[in-house]
């Protein structure tokens, strides 16, 4: 789960990581008004959607009267954010943070995400703050510096002062305000099972102060049952209409940029299922997992989700029955093809248990259907379909 950037920020000031004072806005009233309460002579205006890049999109601005607050808040509000991250569509701002200005002296950058690679929580830091840090690792991949942490002995001191001096970071009070914010920022990270938590820019004022100028997280969604507090911070409008649906019926469910929907179950076997798409020359329109004890009412959902976009040609359903059986699949499926108008090519591809039942179910429902032997086989004729 995805929350805005003045949450993430409220978190941070609960856990006394220092963040600019700002707040929340949803009309442009609103905007002055926290501009007034904030005082000062400098503000910035800036755009709360779930992508990167709003700067460049023109939805960070800065504001030396109120009345620039007015007019940029005016501007932004209800205006459409096309940012490498949104995709071509964009997302439209419904809300606003208001900030007081900082006294900048160096832009920075520090995450931290889990590496599955390693097991572990990985902190990352790099002099290029204000950089998306995929352009970074691209460009000059040698300054981004990593620490992974052991979950037994957690963040200690040596994590920070190597990564603090790697970027860059020599005065010894600096480094010592910058270590401790790290070690805050690993706590807050484990403390709300988040699986990214990321500060670009971190920067160092002028006055010697490390402060977050920017705030993003995300959680695991396996551990939200933990943080009820957090479940209140989803924003459903930051969501499409597929991935709301998804979530009612505890699908795992992800909108992409493809034709091809999928529906599989097994989080791994989904990934295989579009790395294969992608080698046959498509593209998924999605990830959706429906999970190891599915019903015929979660299927039907699932196959409903799927035909609900727009963008989807074709559908390439590929089940590997275990504790899911291909029965239970071939019922959801012919429930909801005899709901919908299907008016695209489907690519079925059972295998498991009960895999006998379920093809004679989907052959004795009389849906056309493309059977297909195994996952490239269902791959290749999942992109032919498109060329019919």
């Amino acid at each position: 789960m995805n929350i805005h950037e003045y949450q993430a920020k409220e978190i941070f000031r609960k856990t006394e990581i220092k963040v600019p004072r700002g707040k929340p806005a949803f009309s442009v009233n609103e905007a002055v008004d926290v501009a007034k309460s904030l005082g000062g002579s400098l503000w910035v205006v800036k755009a709360q959607i779930h992508a990167g890049g709003r700067g460049k999109a023109g939805g960070v601005k800065i504001a030396k009267t109120l009345d620039e607050v007015k007019t940029h808040a005016s501007e932004i509000l209800g205006k459409t954010l096309v940012t490498h991250q949104t995709g071509p569509e964009g997302k439209e701002v419904k809300r606003l943070l208001i900030e007081e200005g900082i006294n900048i002296d160096r832009e920075l950058y520090v995450g931290i995400v889990v590496d599955r690679a390693s097991s572990r929580v990985t902190m990352m830091a790099s002099s290029e703050g204000g950089t998306e840090i995929e352009e970074v690792a691209s460009r000059t991949p040698e300054k981004i510096v990593k620490a992974t942490i052991d979950p037994v002995t957690g963040f200690r001191s040596f994590h920070g002062q190597n990564l603090a001096y790697a970027i860059g970071i020599t005065d010894k009070e600096v480094q010592k305000k910058a270590v401790e914010f790290m070690s805050k920022l690993y706590d807050t990270f484990v403390k709300y099972d988040a699986s990214l938590a990321e500060i670009n820019p971190l920067v160092i004022t002028k006055e010697g102060d490390v402060i977050a100028l920017d705030a993003k997280m995300n959680f695991d969604d396996n551990a939200l049952y933990r943080h009820p507090d957090l479940q209140e911070m989803r924003d459903p409008d930051e969501e499409s209409h597929e991935e709301q649906e998804a979530k009612r019926y505890d699908l795992s469910y992800i909108s992409l940029d493809g034709s091809i929907g999928c529906m599989v179950n097994g989080a791994g076997l989904a990934m295989a299922t579009m790395d294969m798409i992608k080698v046959a020359g498509g593209e998924p329109a999605n990830f959706l997992d429906v999970g190891g004890g599915a019903t015929v009412e979660k299927v039907t959902a699932a196959f409903k989700i799927i035909l609900s976009d727009s963008k989807v040609k074709a559908i390439l359903v590929n089940i590997f029955g275990g504790i899911m059986k291909c029965d239970v699949i071939a019922e959801g499926i012919v429930t909801a093809a005899k709901e919908v108008d299907l008016d695209v090519p489907l690519i079925v591809r059972l295998e498991g248990t009960n895999v006998d039942r379920g093809k004679a179910i989907l052959k004795e429902s009389g849906i056309d259907i493309i059977a297909a032997s195994d996952l490239k086989d269902a791959a290749d004729k999942a992109v032919a379909s498109l060329k019919r």
